[in-house]
């Protein structure tokens, strides 16, 4: 029996040393969460991680007319594209709207892609996008305003990092910088 101990013990070490990165934002490396999108890109097509598999992957919750989470988050990943330089093409940034009814295709193309060419937008119907963010355990929340066009929506801030296997591995929470961002997609690559 306490051979049987011992051996669970070096077992679950073991797993846990494999799975260990040097990264500056939180490791969520097996959580139950995450799995998977299905949601339609800003060029029409129909997209789910998968199709990332082999890159780097980062999502991100946001809407084009946020005013100040997002495009800082943005621009946060943007230049992480640049600091990592030729290994940014080992990367698929994916912006998610949580405001699918003005995020059109075209809104949501001339966005996301100001930041960098590289980067996709994806979208759904609201009962998609509600389904992603339960699966991905984001809050959205449409708050109303003074006309039924202007409104602000409430989100969750942080940002999933996977790995080219497609494992979620990274929770980066919001204003941790570029820095962090570049830093732990390079960890991600390394280990593959």
């Amino acid at each position: 029996m306490p051979l049987a101990c011992v051996c669970c013990v070096v077992l679950a070490s073991c797993d846990r040393s494999s799975s260990s990165l040097s990264l500056k934002a939180t490791d969520i490396t097996g959580a139950d969460f995450g799995h998977d999108l299905q949601l339609t890109d800003f060029n029409g097509q129909a997209r789910k991680l998968a199709d990332f598999r082999g890159k780097a992957v980062v999502v991100f919750f946001g809407y084009t007319h946020c005013p100040d989470v997002c495009p800082t988050t943005m621009s946060e990943l943007a230049s992480a594209m640049k600091k990592l330089g030729a290994e940014a093409d080992k990367v698929q940034v994916l912006f998610v709207t949580a405001d699918p009814e003005r995020d059109t295709p075209e809104i949501l193309k001339q966005y996301v892609t100001a930041f960098d060419p590289r980067f996709l937008g994806l979208r759904g119907t609201p009962e998609q996008t509600a389904q992603a963010a339960k699966d991905f355990k984001v809050l959205i929340q449409k708050n109303p305003g003074n006309n039924p066009a202007n409104y602000t929506v409430d989100h969750s801030s942080g940002t999933y990092l996977y790995d080219p296997q497609g494992r979620l591995r990274v929770y980066v929470s919001y204003g941790q910088g570029a820095d962090v961002f570049a830093h732990d997609i390079a960890a991600l690559l390394k280990a593959s």
